[in-house]
């Protein structure tokens, strides 16, 4: 999937008949995976290929100052798109300027100048452009000047409610996993890159990724059996999530933000830089304070132990 970021890095050659849809996206959830399947479909009848506009922020955090956090972030969202099979994204900043955009003017600069547009494809209930003005009924006349063609996705629902980014984060903030999958349409992972962290992992036996959440969306704090995709390859592994209270020293040394370990058996974590996606499947326990190194070592034998693995 090619990648393109900001109106400048765009010009209507380098895209085929592009058929287009526009949105935040955050989830990639069903009804998102629906919209695309219809894009894709869509590319397909007008011989053209499958393009999606998102944006690198969340619209809210310049229209209320206060955007919901993250199901995914630009990089994983852009790692599932390419999965789905989309031809080219196209990643904008979100920031005044974006927001005071009239969607005429972003039919004729963006998309059509920029895009070369040949079909656009609404989501349910989707508008763009100031105060969600673009939709379908007032982009019908650009249609017709700039010759491109319009096309609606349908909603889909479960359990009589349509599906949507707040219901998945309510259910991955509980813990709610098959609840959330459900929605998804996918296990709830999260992405993001290996960094340094203080090496007490290795010290105790059991050397770990410490993965940067980049702001996703986590589920509460616990140790969780979690699959784990590194340079191709789909491992079974434990990670705990939360705030290592054995060796914080409670409250007031504990992390601001939860910190996420990744222990995969067999595997000296050297990867730092490096990107990885962690699945996570369920919750072995909660996380606590141990009385000593020794307990916590024992422990998390059991644990690694209990998913069979050593």
């Amino acid at each position: 999937m090619r990648r393109y970021r900001g109106s400048e890095s765009l010009r209507a050659a380098a895209f085929r008949s592009p058929a287009v849809t526009i949105g935040v996206f955050d989830g990639l959830h069903r009804g998102h995976a629906h919209v695309v399947e219809h894009l894709r479909s869509f590319a397909e009848r007008i011989g053209g290929e499958a393009v999606v506009v998102t944006f690198e922020t969340h619209p809210m955090a310049v229209i209320a100052g206060a955007p919901p956090r993250p199901i995914l972030s630009s990089e994983h969202r852009l790692l599932l798109l390419e999965r789905m099979g989309v031809d080219a994204a196209v990643v904008l900043p979100f920031d005044e300027a974006m927001r005071r955009m009239s969607y005429d003017a972003f039919v004729r600069d963006v998309l059509v100048s920029g895009l070369g547009l040949r079909g656009l494809l609404f989501g349910y209930n989707s508008n763009f452009g100031h105060r969600g003005e673009g939709t379908p009924a007032r982009v019908a006349p650009l249609a017709a000047t700039y010759g491109f063609e319009i096309v609606e996705a349908p909603a889909i629902q479960r359990s009589g409610a349509p599906i949507s980014s707040s219901r998945i984060r309510d259910s991955i903030e509980r813990g709610a996993f098959e609840e959330a999958a459900a929605m998804l349409g996918r296990p709830h992972s999260v992405f993001g890159l290996v960094v340094r962290g203080d090496g007490r992992g290795r010290q105790l036996g059991f050397p770990t990724a410490n993965v940067d959440l980049g702001g996703e969306i986590a589920p509460p704090a616990g140790v969780y059996q979690v699959i784990v995709s590194l340079r191709g390859e789909r491992r079974v592994a434990v990670a705990n999530l939360g705030y290592r209270p054995t060796f914080e020293g409670g409250a007031a040394g504990r992390p601001a933000a939860p910190v996420l370990e990744v222990y995969v058996p067999g595997v000296d974590f050297d990867f730092y830089g490096e990107p990885v996606e962690v699945e996570f499947v369920h919750k072995i326990r909660e996380e606590r304070r141990f009385p000593s190194r020794e307990a916590l070592v024992d422990q998390i034998r059991r644990d690694v132990a209990s998913l069979g693995l050593s």
